[in-house]
């Protein structure tokens, strides 16, 4: 069981709201809330897990890289290369 104490009384109108807009008791519609929540990964979690994959070897800068996509978009557009 959780209790929130001190709810502003914006914030609970705008979930009562939210809640009758979707069909749903204040009390489900916040566990969903919640469950979205904690489903995700925190930054954290997620730096860690990018920073332990392998380093990709471009052949090319970055930069060159998006320059030259950048280049293909506008040329499959009809418009002028920079």
């Amino acid at each position: 069981m959780i209790q929130v104490r001190n709810v502003p009384d914006a914030l609970h109108r705008e979930l009562v709201r939210r809640a009758r807009a979707r069909g749903q008791p204040l009390t489900a519609y916040i566990q969903e809330v919640l469950e979205r929540e904690v489903a995700r990964p925190d930054r954290a979690d997620v730096i860690r897990r990018v920073r332990e994959l392998p380093r990709v070897r471009l052949s090319l800068a970055v930069a060159d890289l998006l320059r030259e996509e950048r280049g293909e978009r506008m040329g499959s557009r009809g418009r002028k290369r920079p």
